[in-house]
């Protein structure tokens, strides 16, 4: 009887809700990613990723995957700028408007705004999305994907 109710007990924990310090560290690499663009670091912005990527944004080819997802992103991202005349890229994220962990997985979705200059005007895309999803590794929180979604 007395394995039967700590059997419930275990259970009972481990369907609650994750706590707020678990979806806070979800942020953390989410952070970092888009510090380290904004600061035009992708070399730091690698780091928050896991070693399969996805990653669907706004621009021709729209989605890449595999090892080298967010390379090509980052190549495909400054043939874009180039060939429309954007420049001084910076995305701008809120807190977030919707944070799930279960276990080892995260699934986070952050207000988004994209501010640029396009041929020398400044640009703002307000009311967008981002959306990760993460794996928690042995050294911490990693990107799995992530899907930036205009208004």
């Amino acid at each position: 009887m007395r394995k039967s109710i700590w059997l419930v007990a275990v259970l009972l924990l481990a369907a609650l809700p994750a706590s707020a310090s678990d979806k806070e560290d979800a942020m953390v690499p989410v952070r970092k990613f888009i510090d380290s663009m904004n600061k035009n670091d992708p070399r730091a912005a690698t780091a928050t990723y896991a070693p399969q990527v996805s990653i669907t944004d706004e621009f021709p080819p729209y989605y890449w995957s595999g090892n080298s997802a967010f390379a090509d992103w980052v190549r495909d991202f400054g043939e874009d700028a180039k060939k429309n005349e954007i420049t001084e890229p910076k995305m701008l994220i809120g807190g977030p408007l919707h944070a799930d962990v279960t276990g080892d997985r995260a699934y986070v979705v952050v207000p988004a705004t994209y501010q640029f200059r396009i041929k020398g005007k400044w640009k703002s895309e307000k009311g967008a999305k981002m959306t990760f999803a993460l794996q928690k590794f042995a050294d911490g929180w990693l990107i799995n994907a992530w899907t930036y979604t205009k208004r």
